[in-house]
């Protein structure tokens, strides 16, 4: 019988791109098109709580529930016109996906019929099981009730025929179980920190808003190929596979011609992605063979998460309409680079950029400084909260290979700002600055041209890269979800925009110029944050050592990264924003370690089956075939000359006896690793446990059976190969 891998890659090289008819209107047309966005607000709604709705938007006033009827009618007719019969409360739970229940538009309508309505109330909340979704001990299992609640400042949009609401998910107790609650009150903080400061220099401004631009990096297998992997099927990633001989080392797959297939992938994907509103404006291949990036435009914060989180769901849809599978993974094959998911991120206000480059006055030249050093204490800080809000069992594969940032956070920010923050720490406050009369301040500051926003190379090291109008934090992955790392960097600037002004409002309350105070404040937090500074080379042996003396987090263990969200330094600034209390913060950190024991416990399952079912047995076989060879050998030839014509089969039966007995062994003495931890109790110990004793296991058994692939028959192989995997158009 023919190998099956065979047939499943004679058939991926056998499929064509499936026709896609392109849109006759531009992507501007069809836009939004399933969105119920401002403009059918205005249309659907009464003017007056088409106003309220702006204000609750534009300007976060709280929701007046009483308009909440006259929404949901508006909404019902869109709906209705776009032959809608179910709606769904659409929210984040803690397990880096989405969650949805469906209800219909129905209700009996007490003369043994039914009608369809959708109330304010059914739009406002709902009452989802909160048990079976992670809560780290918030809620027991027998205690059911949680709450989702709506979020108007993220709009509501159509999938098929149904209405998804985005929402928050309370507990009945009020403690937050998803992601949205926490950020947005983050992005509540950071707004309010920001605009205080931003009074120093611009007193009319009203509200500063947090940007996010994501990259979402991806490979994309053929679906038979991948079916045929149970370790990406089961686990996201191949637990093992040798390395093909060609993979990306000629660079010539990254910005390379996009294959027809994927072309068609892409096509439609974002079609469907900008008709949800989802501004997707870049698409290419990355530096690994099948791995590719998509980038929309930049959003604001929640809006941008949302989108993400919808997108990846559409990802996997689409890709398997076109005979594919998305792997999100962000290290599904070892040897070349994995996917990250870079968030540019940046604060603006009603009026402009506040990390943008220098104007023309003076005043803006100091609030691009304070802005830029206030976001480097924040990193400084918390940057071992920073890492724990990126890291995970699948990322921590990625983190320091392959052009990925290193797992100790760092912030890049290239000669010539490097040499503005010098200049303002070492230069003598009277040589600096002087006040000018009316004109106000001068300020002895080296001019930064206007390419600035070009004259800052990325450093593809740097986990924390200013990049000219933003900061490029690459390091957080390409299956996460962003809100994580962008509820601890926002949290974090909020704190130290705060712990600014109170430093500068007491110098001014002792007497001392505005102007003055801030540069004294800013002088101070130069040189507190230089260790945060870091334009060299992060992959080097040496920076770990230098990045210990500064006081870094060199931390790699993931189970003990996460402690840096119970430290007292994160639980006082969460709880001082309001973001969450210690209570959450403990809760989530359960989730983390049980989470990251679950992956590994999957994956060393997946091993052992793999091993002992398809490995050793394909092994063996090849193993008989060769023995056969020898034995039919001696009958034919002479002793002599049988012994030199089967020198080499015997050193390859010999070899696979060896290799398969460690598989053999290493797979029990992982079973055993598994059994030893899961008796304990403690999810942090037992996270701790996988990760010291479990997962250096399945290290050992896939260097055994990568060599067995080098050595075993090609037709008796029956797992799909990286150059299979990685190759198929």
């Amino acid at each position: 019988m023919a190998n099956l891998r065979f047939q499943v890659v004679e058939e991926a090289f056998k499929k064509k791109p499936l026709e896609i008819d392109s849109p006759k209107e531009r992507p501007s047309d069809f836009f939004g098109k399933y969105v119920f966005s401002r403009d059918k607000m205005f249309k659907y709604l009464p003017r007056d709580i088409y106003m309220k709705m702006v204000d609750v938007i534009d300007n976060g006033a709280r929701l007046d529930r009483s308009i909440a009827d006259a929404v949901a009618k508006g909404i019902k007719q869109w709906a209705d016109e776009n032959g809608v019969t179910h709606y769904t409360h659409w929210f984040q739970p803690l397990t880096e996906g989405t969650a949805e229940k469906h209800d219909a538009f129905i209700e009996h309508d007490g003369k043994g019929g039914l009608l369809e309505e959708f109330s304010g109330k059914l739009l406002v909340q709902q009452e989802p099981d909160a048990s079976s979704f992670p809560n780290g001990g918030i809620r027991n299992t027998f205690e059911a009730r949680g709450y989702s609640a709506w979020d108007p400042t993220s709009p509501v949009f159509i999938i098929d025929d149904t209405l998804c609401i985005p929402t928050i998910f309370i507990s009945y107790t009020g403690e937050a179980l998803d992601y949205k609650a926490p950020l947005l009150r983050a992005l509540r903080a950071v707004n309010n920190a920001a605009t205080e400061v931003c009074h120093y220099f611009y007193p009319d401004v009203k509200k500063v808003t947090c940007n996010l631009g994501w990259e979402q990096e991806y490979f994309l297998v053929d679906e038979g190929l991948y079916s045929a992997r149970p370790d990406l099927m089961l686990t996201g990633r191949t637990l093992m596979g040798h390395d093909s001989a060609k993979n990306q080392q000629m660079d010539d797959h990254y910005f390379g011609i996009i294959p027809d297939r994927v072309q068609a992938f892409m096509k439609d994907l974002e079609v469907q992605a900008l008709e949800l509103s989802i501004p997707v404006k870049t698409r290419h291949n990355e530096v690994a063979p099948n791995q590719f990036e998509l980038a929309p435009i930049y959003e604001e914060t929640n809006l941008a998460i949302d989108h993400n989180m919808l997108l990846m769901s559409l990802m996997k849809r689409v890709a398997r309409k076109h005979g594919f599978r998305v792997l999100l993974h962000e290290k599904p094959f070892a040897g070349i680079n994995g996917s990250g998911k870079h968030n540019n991120w940046s604060l603006s206000t009603d009026t402009g950029i506040l990390l943008h480059g220098p104007g023309k006055t003076q005043e803006d030249t100091l609030r691009f400084v304070v802005f830029i050093v206030e976001t480097l204490m924040a990193v400084y800080r918390h940057n071992g909260l920073l890492k724990a809000s990126i890291m995970s069992a699948s990322n921590a594969h990625r983190l320091g290979a392959n052009e990925a940032p290193p797992a100790i956070i760092s912030s890049f920010l290239g000669k010539q700002l490097s040499e503005l923050l010098e200049h303002i720490e070492k230069s003598d406050k009277k040589d600096l600055f002087t006040l000018a009369g009316k004109q106000g301040m001068k300020l002895d500051i080296p001019e930064i041209p206007e390419l600035l926003i070009d004259n800052t190379d990325r450093n593809r090291t740097s986990p924390f890269a200013f990049t000219g109008n933003r900061f490029e934090f690459r390091a957080v992955g390409s299956e996460a979800n962003c809100a994580s790392a962008m509820i601890a960097l926002n949290s974090a600037v909020a704190e130290a925009l705060n712990d600014f002004k109170a430093r500068v409002d007491k110098l001014i309350a002792q007497g001392e110029d505005k102007a003055s105070a801030i540069i004294d404040v800013i002088r101070e937090d130069i040189k507190t944050c230089k260790p945060i500074h870091f334009d060299g080379n992060g992959y080097s042996d040496e920076w770990v050592k230098e990045a210990t003396a500064r006081g870094l987090d060199v931390e790699k263990s993931c189970p003990l990264i996460f402690d840096n969200y119970l430290s007292p330094e994160s639980i006082r600034m969460f709880e001082s924003l309001n973001v969450m209390n210690a209570k959450e913060l403990a809760a989530r950190n359960e989730v983390k370690w049980e989470t990251y024991t679950k992956k590994i416990q999957i994956e060393a399952r997946v091993m052992g089956d793999l091993s002992m079912n398809h490995i050793i047995p394909i092994a063996t076989q090849y193993q008989s075939q060769l023995a056969k060879n020898v034995l039919n050998m001696y009958e034919i030839f002479s002793t002599d000359e049988a012994e030199k014509l089967t020198a080499r089969n015997k050193g390859i039966i010999k070899e696979i006896a060896e290799r398969t007995q460690a598989i053999e062994t290493g797979v029990e003495e992982l079973v055993n690793a598994r059994k030893i931890a899961n008796k304990i109790e403690s999810e942090r110990e037992k996270a701790i446990a996988y990760h010291d004793t479990v997962a250096p296991k399945m290290e050992e058994i896939r260097y055994e059976i990568d060599k067995l692939e080098l050595i075993v028959s090609d037709e008796c192989w029956t797992l799909p190969k990286y150059r299979e995997l990685l190759f198929i158009r």
